[in-house]
């Protein structure tokens, strides 16, 4: 059981076309993904916010542990995914069951 009281998941995302990165003539399909798995933990209650550093770069200076990751490995950081203030997976999306599992970790 997903602990939804107060959960909370980042995604902090390089520049793309838009905030999905689901636009353009042909769609990534691992953009598909990340939008079903938010949409999908959005149900469940978790709160979840995703960042591009072109959009919304602020939130990448604010969190230290994103900002020394982008800092030290640039763009090949990113996406880094932050769950519960705790970043848990750096320069690829997560799937559901990590996210998942980093929630049912509980911080």
């Amino acid at each position: 059981m997903i602990k939804t009281n107060g959960a909370r998941v980042e995604i902090f995302e390089p520049p793309m076309c838009c905030p999905t990165g689901l636009c353009g003539p042909t769609i990534d399909p691992t953009l598909l993904d990340v939008n079903e798995m938010v949409l999908r933990l959005k149900s469940q209650g978790v709160t979840v916010e995703r960042y591009l550093m072109s959009a919304q770069p602020q939130a990448f200076l604010n969190n230290a542990e994103v900002y020394r990751l982008v800092r030290e490995r640039q763009l090949a950081a990113l996406p880094a995914t932050v769950v519960n203030g705790e970043v848990i997976k750096v320069g690829a999306y997560p799937t559901l069951a990590e996210v998942q599992a980093a929630l049912d970790g509980g911080n």
